[in-house]
């Protein structure tokens, strides 16, 4: 059983490693006890995602209501011969992390496939279930079950999970508006979008940006680091966004290169180390 459960975990990491050198990269910053549960977190939020995005062509509302089934069979039953299921079991029970935040990101996912344009209480709705969760499923890890910790903590991990989320729908906007036909931003018309518009979204990712630094810096000693790169990452990419005008934001993908990803990690070990954060 522990070589199985060795592979599965191995897996989630794989699965990790070739979707976001951002993520990989902060995880090998946690102490090593977090690592595996982050991968396995990662890796089944990434697969849901993958059924929406990417199996055109194929049933995808059964494709993720088969999924949603098998995911609390497997934690119901803590065994799965899926080892993305079966990582992810172990760390769900494990951590008691609520199946109610496991439902909300499901329900995020299924919005994709039927909805195009989202009104504010859906934007919420989507917001909480496609991000906040996912923070608050680390968050159940980072504070390895201690309650106090986690209340006190969950309104900043919602925060940085909205500031992630909406970068990345600002990112995205080509291809989800042009090649997905999805327009995240309530009110906001992509064929006319303004630099208004922009400065809105802007001033609005801001907030949880400053309100989720002020959640990492009381983060439990072995992980705060690795979510601190994380978050210096998406705020390089935000500030680049913030530099680049709404018009050209419509033409293409704008991205951190590897290079100064690379010195935006040595940056924040250095801060990590004179203790900033």
């Amino acid at each position: 059983m522990d070589l199985f459960n060795e592979t599965c975990f191995a897996c989630s990491k794989i699965i990790t490693n070739k979707y976001s050198t951002s993520f990989s990269t902060g995880i090998k910053s946690f102490d090593k006890r977090f690592r595996n549960p982050v991968y396995a977190i990662y890796g089944f939020v990434r697969y849901a995602d993958e059924i929406v995005d990417t199996f055109h062509g194929y049933d995808k509302l059964k494709l993720l209501s088969d999924f949603r089934a098998e995911t609390f069979t497997a934690i119901e039953q803590r065994i799965s011969l899926n080892p993305v299921l079966q990582s992810f079991q172990q760390v769900v029970n494990q951590y008691q992390i609520e199946p109610h935040l496991i439902d909300a990101f499901l329900r995020s996912m299924e919005m994709d496939i039927d909805k195009t344009s989202y009104n504010g209480d859906a934007y919420k709705v989507y917001i909480y279930g496609s991000a906040e969760v996912v923070g608050l499923m680390c968050l159940r890890v980072f504070t390895e079950n201690e309650t106090t910790l986690y209340d006190q903590l969950l309104p900043k991990a919602r925060s940085l999970g909205a500031a992630f989320q909406k970068i990345n729908f600002l990112r995205d906007i080509k291809s989800d508006f042009e090649d997905r036909g999805r327009t995240y931003f309530p009110g906001v018309d992509f064929n006319k979008f303004t630099e208004q518009d922009k400065q809105n979204i802007e001033a609005d990712i801001k907030y949880d940006f400053d309100d989720a630094l002020l959640g990492i810096k009381q983060l439990p000693k072995g992980t705060k680091l690795g979510v601190y790169i994380a978050y210096t990452y998406y705020l390089q990419l935000f500030k680049k966004i913030k530099k680049t005008s709404a018009n050209a934001i419509l033409q293409r993908r704008i991205r951190i290169s590897n290079a100064h990803k690379l010195a935006l990690y040595a940056n924040a070990v250095l801060m990590k180390t004179i203790k900033a954060i």
